[in-house]
């Protein structure tokens, strides 16, 4: 398990003075100065610095108190949350500090994002949108995986507070949960650590053997090859290697349901295999759902991995799936122990993405978790199983790892004017693309030359904490947390309003963590307008997009590649939201897609980051079977811009493209 090894050490590399600085940050409008929370990267009281335990010796002495190697707990802890606590924030499926005890009803949001503002998941506008509804969870009928810090109370007789908010007691939590579950598996407490594989498995919380058994054999790879990290108390802990060759018949004990066979996926993860439904829904020979069959890659190719989250529990985002008068996606993944469970196979087109040009050429993957209103971080193990879900798709199907190609859902476009302000914002800026980069093994580096005006979006994740707010006004503020996206202002200073998006407001852009108005994010690659002393423009959305780019602290790498400018002669050259045909490619059968351009405009000056190069397709699937369909294909070619927060279209007729490395450097 080759991702085992690539962050080692990278994570304390990446540590610079940016994560040693406070971060003073003014706000303009209705958001006033950042109260002084929020103020520094490092929540000081948990520091070695005050006089408190390191993070290792609370692993040490919680494991010594409850009779669990030190090995185990850490390996397992590893697997949640990479030793961090979050400062008290909680994760977004409900679980709290490094061992990751969950308690549902005091962070999960209520409704499916999928039911969340305009979007009509399916985005085709040849056919009706689909009708939204909510789905909410059952406050009642959390599964035990989502409580348990409720049951670490009462094995270690914490109250729930200390549990959710001191890491120490949060350790000491874990540690009383893993010995019970020994106890439960009829196994006597160990030093040996090869005798605690039940346990570890019964931790995940899976219902399902190939899960539980995947997320055990990942803890006991961890401690046959060790890891460390600096953690978020600004301490190094280290799981030193030792070779062990754990029980793994104890699984038996645990007596989970088999994996449903049948999913497109790698052997090792222990995929289920949950289809989505595909019926007729009435008479009329379009009334179907809750996707359409295709042939892909033979018909056409997939260009796209989508990144989403769920707003949603684990099982409601399978009873949403299941639904066959609603949406679809490839694959969702269980926060908790990273298990995934496979809907579509990939050559049929999902509706998810609110795009029908992306959907019919991607693959939809759901993690199960919540943007905001608490949830602040991802699991290692779900990032994990997701990183090798992708690498096997992107072998398979021949898609480009890299930030044109994997893509959040809040990277793609709208597809008319009307529907740009109701796209959706998941997985937002608490992802951390550089750590799963990292883990697909293509991690962000220096490509370019030192003064390529394009650049590669790069912050550190840890010590990048912008003030977003997470509730409906700047004063819910959410718990100070990393975050992946830099937010960009109209002018080189701190109280300078934020950048306007005219296709979802008039007026500037807020903090909000759902909002994309003038925001980037790691691993996206713009085009340095300007840059004057510590401040640096990118064009974004025919503006220029100021923010703080020190040398001590840089936030961008030097990127290589092509870049898009207006062609000569040419005022302006419209933005699309999908890559459509000329009418003339259509045949007499099919409707001609209007070719509708967006409220955005390429004008003189300007440069765009180049992410691939498309001749217009439409795939025209109103028919239940699948030998009704046809996939239009024309002769206009469009390159994929990175224009704003999502991808765009251009026509290339309108454009001229050039070697990043032959641009002039831009002088302070």
């Amino acid at each position: 398990m080759k991702e085992e090894h690539v962050t080692r050490g990278r994570t304390q590399r990446r540590r610079s003075a940016c994560a040693a600085a406070a971060v003073t940050v003014l706000l303009t409008g209705t958001l006033a100065t950042v109260p002084a929370r929020a103020q520094s990267p490092v929540d000081t009281k948990h520091t070695a610095a005050s006089g408190a335990p390191s993070r290792a010796d609370l692993f040490r002495s919680a494991g010594e108190r409850y009779r669990v190697p030190q090995t185990v707990l850490l390996a397992v802890s590893y697997l949640q949350s990479r030793w961090d606590d979050h400062r008290g924030a909680p994760s977004v499926d409900a679980g709290y500090g490094p061992m990751h005890l969950t308690d549902a009803r005091a962070a999960l949001a209520e409704a499916p994002h999928h039911s969340d503002g305009d979007e009509n998941p399916r985005g085709d506008t040849s056919r009706p949108p689909l009708a939204h509804r909510g789905t909410p969870d059952e406050p009642d009928r959390f599964p035990a995986a989502l409580e348990t810090l409720g049951r670490a109370a009462a094995l270690t007789g914490l109250p729930a507070d200390r549990l959710r908010t001191d890491p120490g007691a949060n350790i000491e939590g874990g540690a009383a949960l893993l010995a019970a579950h020994q106890r439960s598996a009829g196994l006597p407490p160990s030093a040996d650590p090869a005798q605690w594989y039940a346990a570890v498995a019964a931790y995940s919380g899976a219902t399902e053997a190939a899960a539980a058994r995947r997320f055990a054999d990942d803890a006991f790879s961890l401690i046959n090859t060790g890891e460390s990290r600096r953690t978020d108390d600004g301490t190094v802990v280290t799981l030193p290697p030792v070779p062990v060759r754990p029980e793994t018949r104890q699984l038996e004990r645990l007596e989970l349901r088999a994996t449903v066979p049948g999913a497109e996926c790698p052997r090792d993860l222990g995929c289920d295999w949950t289809p989505a439904p595909y019926r007729m829904l009435s008479e009329e020979p379009g009334d179907f759902g809750n996707h359409d069959l295709s042939d892909r890659p033979y018909n056409q190719s997939i260009d796209y991995i989508v990144v989403h989250d769920t707003e949603a529990t684990w099982d409601t985002t399978l009873k949403l799936v299941q639904d066959p008068t609603y949406v679809s996606w490839h694959y969702s993944l269980r926060s908790a122990d990273g298990h995934i469970a496979n809907h579509l196979r990939a050559k049929d087109v999902g509706w998810h993405a609110g795009n029908w040009y992306v959907n019919s050429k991607a693959v939809g993957l759901e993690h199960e978790g919540f943007l905001a209103q608490g949830g602040q971080w991802y699991t290692e193990a779900m990032y994990r199983t997701s990183a090798r879900l992708v690498r096997y798709l992107a072998e398979k199907y021949d898609v480009p790892l890299d930030r044109a190609h994997v893509i959040g859902h809040d990277n793609v476009p709208g597809t008319t004017p009307a529907n740009v302000a109701g796209m959706h914002q998941d997985p937002g800026p608490y992802w951390d693309w550089d750590h799963y980069f990292d883990l697909l093994g293509k991690p962000f580096k220096a490509r370019g030359g030192a003064t390529s005006p394009l650049v590669t979006i790069h912050p550190d994740y840890g010590s990048n904490t912008e003030p977003y707010y997470c509730g409906a006004t700047p004063a819910d503020l959410c718990p100070v947390h990393g975050s992946a996206s830099l937010t960009l202002r109209t002018e080189p200073r701190d109280d300078a309003p934020l950048l306007t998006d005219i296709g979802i407001r008039p007026s500037p852009g807020t903090w909000s963590v759902y909002n994309h108005a003038a925001r980037v994010s790691t691993g996206q690659k713009y085009v340095v307008a300007e840059r004057r002393g510590d401040w640096t423009a990118l064009w974004y959305l025919g503006q220029k997009g100021w923010f703080k780019d020190a040398p001590r602290c840089a936030k961008t790498l030097p990127a290589k590649g092509l870049v898009a400018r207006l062609r000569p002669g040419l005022d302006s050259a419209p933005l699309y939201g999908r890559a459509y045909p000329e009418p003339e490619a259509y045949p007499a059968a099919i409707p001609v897609q209007p070719l509708v351009p967006l409220q955005y405009a390429l004008r003189p000056g300007q440069l765009y980051s180049v992410g691939q190069t498309v001749n217009g397709e439409y795939y025209h699937s109103k028919t239940f079977e699948l030998a009704g369909h046809t996939v239009v294909r024309g002769a206009l070619r469009y390159h994929q811009v990175q224009f704003g927060h999502r991808i765009m279209f251009v026509k290339a007729d309108d454009v001229v493209l050039t070697s990043a490395a032959r641009l002039p450097r831009v002088p302070k």
